[in-house]
C-alpha cells in the first residue's frame, strides 16, 4: 500500500511512509512527462531532474528505496545543519520553479510542476510549522529501521555489496540516534508517541538478527569483522537510547498528539492535493456511511430471510434494528474463514481466482511483471495483515511482494477466532483483490509505465490507495463469486472502514474525540472488531491526515469515471477507461480528471 518516498515524507517533518511504488521501472533519462517539445519543457525537465538528485542526496536512505544505489553507505543528517540545508534546497528549487512561466509547459509538465510545487512547500512547511523533527520520534525509528532492511530485503546487488553498506550503515546508526536525543522536546513529544517508540526500539537489532548476523560469513576477513564491530556499537547505542526513552522521553513526554484544525487542514491539503476540502470530506463521509449501511440492511434482509432466529426485518427499520439484522448477517459470513495455519495459502488462491476473473472479464490490461506472495516477515507483523511492496522506480526487473501475516503461534484460539471472524475467507478475497489483482500490484505495474521520473518519485499514495478501495466494489459490481451476496456484504464493511478513518481522523485531530466516542464509530457504526478497532485508535493518535488517504482517493475515482461516462455516454468502455486512468504514472486524482476531460490544470 502506500505512499511517497521516506526521504520526502522525513524532509517534510512526517512520521512514516507507505510503500507502494510501482513494481518496473519507468524510463530512466527524460525527467519530463514527454520529450521537451519547448524551451519551457526543457527548463522545466531539468529543474525536476535536479530536484530529484537533490532529495536523493539529501536523504541516501530514500535514495535506496527509489533505486540509486550510490548513497546506499551514507544516512540522512537530522542534526540542525542538515535540516538547514534541506530547507535551503527546498526554498532555492522552488524560487525557480515560481519564476518559471509554467503556462507554457505541456499540460503533462503543467501536472508534475504543481506535484513539484506542493512537495516543496510541503518539505518547508514540514520543517519549519509541524516540526516533526522535534516532536515525533517515529521519525528517527523509522528512519533507522528503514536504512537497513532497504538494503537488505532486495536482491538488488550481490549480498556482499549490500553487506558492506551497511556496515557503512550501522556504524552511522549511533549518531542518528544522539541527533533524536538532541532534537526532541519531551515537552512537546506526546506520551503515545514516546511510548510506542521505546517498545519498537530494539526492532533494529531484530532486522540484523534477521538479515545481516546470519550471513557475515559471505564477507571477507576484513569485512566480517568490520561488520561485527559495527553491529556491537550499533547494540550499545541502541542500549543507550532505550535507557534513555524509558528514564528520560517517556517520564516527561507532555505534548498532545492532537495536531488541531489549523495545522490538520494545512496538512490535509500537502498530503492529498485533494479537490475536497476538511468539510467536504467529513459530509461525504457522513453521508455514505448512512447509504452504505441501508445497503447493507437490505441485503441482510435479503440473506436471513426465512432463517430460524432472524432478527426483526422490517422495511423501515429502527436504528436498533438495523444494527441487529446487519450483525447477523455478517455472522453468516464470520462462520466461513481458513484454517488458523491456511491464511497465507487462502490468499494465494484468491489472488489467482481475481485474477482469472479480471481476465475472463476483461476489465483492464493484466501486468506481465513477476508478483509473489510471501509470509510477511516477522518484524514487520503486528500493523496489517497484508501489504503491497513493490521495488523503487530505478531497481528494474525485481518482484513485487504481496506480503501476507500468518497467525502467530503463539495466538490463544480466543485470540484465533476473533482475528479469523475480521479476516474470514471472503476478506482474504478482498485483500487479494487491494493488495494484488487489480489492486496495487496491477496499478504499479500501469503506472511505472509512464516516462516522467519525477511523478514517479512523487507518486500519489491517494490515487493509489483509492484505486485499490475502488477496485473492490468494481469487482463486487462485475459480479465476482458468482454474484455473492455475502461477499458483497463483506465488501461494503470493508468501504465502511474507509469511510470511518476519514471521520476518525478529523474527529481525534480536530473535534477532540475521546477514546469511547472513535470506539462506537468502529464497533458500533462500522462493525469492526474490537482488536481492529483498539489498534486503529492508536494509530489515529500516531498519524494524522494518512487515514483519509482511501476515502478522499476512492470518492475522486468515482467522481472522474462518472464525469468521463457522462462525457463519452454510449462510447464509455470499462477496460479503455481503466488503462487510460492508470496510464498517468499515479499523480492525484484530480490531475487525472483534468487531463481526460481536458480541464485546465488547476
Amino acid at each position: 500500500m502506500r505512499q511517497p518516498l521516506l526521504a520526502l515524507a522525513l524532509l517534510a517533518g512526517l512520521a512514516a511512509c507507505q510503500k507502494a511504488g510501482p513494481p518496473t521501472a519507468p524510463a530512466a533519462g527524460n525527467e519530463a512527462a514527454a520529450p521537451a517539445a519547448s524551451p519551457a519543457d526543457a527548463a522545466f525537465a531539468d529543474l525536476s531532474q535536479r530536484a530529484v538528485e537533490g532529495w536523493m542526496r539529501l536523504s541516501p536512505v530514500s535514495a535506496t528505496q527509489i533505486g540509486e544505489h550510490k548513497y546506499d553507505g551514507e544516512l540522512d543528517d537530522l542534526s540542525a545543519e542538515g535540516r538547514s540545508k534541506g530547507l535551503e534546497f527546498s526554498r532555492g528549487i522552488l524560487a525557480e520553479l515560481d519564476a518559471m512561466d509554467v503556462s507554457k509547459l505541456s499540460r503533462e509538465n503543467q501536472v508534475d510542476a504543481a506535484i513539484l510545487r506542493n512537495q516543496l512547500q510541503y518539505d518547508i512547511w514540514g520543517n519549519e510549522t509541524l516540526q516533526s523533527w522535534a516532536t515525533d520520534p517515529q521519525v528517527y525509528s523509522g528512519l533507522a529501521g528503514s536504512a537497513i532492511y532497504g538494503l537488505m530485503a532486495r536482491e538488488f546487488a550481490p549480498l556482499p555489496e549490500r553487506l558492506k553498506s551497511a556496515t557503512a550503515r550501522m556504524e552511522k546508526l549511533p549518531a542518528l540516534l544522539a541527533q533524536a536525543r538532541a532534537n526532541l522536546d519531551p515537552a512537546r513529544v506526546p506520551k503515545i508517541h514516546a511510548e510506542t517508540v521505546a517498545k519498537q526500539n530494539a526492532g533494529i537489532l531484530g532486522i540484523v538478527d534477521t538479515f545481516i548476523a546470519p550471513n557475515l560469513g559471505q564477507l571477507d576477513e576484513t569485512d566480517r569483522q568490520r561488520a561485527e564491530a559495527a553491529i556491537a556499537g550499533l547494540k550499545q547505542a541502541v542500549a543507550e537510547h532505550q535507557e534513555w526513552l524509558d528514564k528520560t522521553l517517556v517520564p516527561t513526554a507532555k505534548g498532545d498528539f492532537r495536531i488541531g484544525a489549523e495545522r490538520y487542514d494545512q496538512k490535509l491539503q500537502f498530503a492529498l492535493l485533494s479537490s475536497l476540502s476538511r468539510a467536504q470530506i467529513k459530509q461525504r463521509a457522513e453521508a455514505e456511511l448512512v447509504r452504505v449501511r441501508e445497503e447493507m440492511y437490505g441485503i441482510a434482509r435479503q440473506v436471513l430471510a426465512d432463517r430460524p432466529g432472524a432478527p426483526e426485518l422490517p422495511e423501515s427499520p429502527t436504528p436498533e434494528q438495523q444494527q441487529k439484522a446487519i450483525e447477523a448477517a455478517l455472522e453468516l459470513a464470520y462462520a466461513e474463514r481458513p484454517a488458523r495455519d491456511q491464511v497465507v495459502p487462502a490468499a494465494k488462491a484468491a489472488l489467482a481466482q481475481a485474477t482469472e476473473f479480471v481476465r475472463a472479464h476483461d476489465l483492464v490490461t493484466l501486468p506481465d511483471a513477476p508478483v509473489e506472495i510471501i509470509e510477511m516477515p516477522e518484524f514487520q507483523r503486528g500493523v496489517s495483515v497484508a501489504y503491497a511492496d513493490s521495488p523503487g522506480p530505478l531497481d528494474k526487473n525485481l518482484k513485487t511482494f504481496y506480503a501476507v501475516s500468518p497467525i502467530p503461534e503463539d495466538w490463544s484460539q480466543e485470540q484465533v477466532d476473533s482475528f479469523l471472524r475480521e479476516y474470514n475467507s471472503r476478506m482474504i478475497h478482498l485483500l487479494s483483490i487491494h493488495e494484488g489483482t487489480p489492486g496495487h500490484y496491477l496499478e504499479g505495474w500501469h503506472s511505472a509505465k509512464f516516462p516522467s521520473m519525477l511523478r514517479a518519485v512523487l507518486r500519489s499514495g491517494m490515487f493509489a490507495e483509492g484505486w485499490a478501495v475502488y477496485t473492490e466494489k468494481m469487482m463486487a459490481d462485475a459480479g465476482y463469486l458468482d454474484n455473492d451476496p455475502l461477499f458483497r456484504l463483506v465488501q461494503l464493511k470493508f468501504y465502511l472502514r474507509t469511510i470511518a478513518n476519514a471521520i476518525l481522523d478529523q474527529g481525534v485531530h480536530v473535534d477532540g474525540w475521546t477514546r469511547e466516542q472513535a470506539m462506537d464509530l468502529m464497533v458500533n457504526r462500522t462493525f469492526q472488531q474490537e482488536r481492529e478497532a483498539a489498534g486503529k485508535w492508536v494509530r489515529a493518535q500516531l498519524t494524522s491526515a494518512q487515514l483519509p488517504t482511501y476515502f478522499v482517493g476512492v470518492q475522486e475515482h468515482l467522481d472522474t469515471r462518472k464525469a468521463v461516462q457522462a462525457k463519452l455516454g454510449a462510447d464509455f468502455d470499462l477496460k479503455a477507461y481503466h488503462d487510460q486512468v492508470l496510464s498517468y504514472g499515479a499523480p492525484p486524482v484530480r490531475f487525472v480528471r483534468e487531463l481526460m476531460l481536458d480541464q485546465p490544470i488547476e
